[in-house]
């Protein structure tokens, strides 16, 4: 006999890719608007075992980590607001690794942003938060 929930496994299975794809999209229009505001992307999805930076990039003089956050819908709170004190945690964890690991020798600002969106991904509100946080 089949499993009956077998439609469940495949219905969540197939949703990941979606979900990701979005995630990218939405990566790529944060991308794109902190390119024409002067910002230079240095690294895209720096994964390490403590957390994962969505961009690195550099303002001028600055190292600028972004977190890009999406909501279609602002039912469960908004972009910015699903920033917790763990994620922060891990975004710094993660920053600190990066430094380790290119050898970041010389003494530079560097900051968080995050970049909110809003809305269907096509026609979606933008905001962008310079130093959302400290370290």
């Amino acid at each position: 006999m089949a499993n009956p929930f077998s439609w469940t496994r495949a219905t969540t299975r197939s949703r990941r890719p979606e979900r990701a794809g979005r995630g990218h999209a939405a990566e790529d229009a944060a991308l794109a608007y902190l390119h024409r505001r002067g910002l230079v992307l240095i690294e895209r999805n720096y994964r390490c075992p403590g957390g994962e930076l969505d961009l690195v990039m550099r303002e001028r003089e600055t190292l600028v980590f972004v977190e890009v956050r999406h909501r279609r819908h602002a039912g469960h709170g908004s972009a910015a607001e699903s920033i917790d004190a763990r994620k922060r945690e891990r975004l710094v964890r993660a920053a600190t690794h990066y430094l380790q690991r290119t050898r970041q020798t010389e003494r530079r600002p560097a900051r968080f942003d995050v970049v909110a969106l809003s809305g269907p991904l096509g026609r979606c509100r933008i905001d962008w938060i310079r130093n959302a946080f400290d370290a």
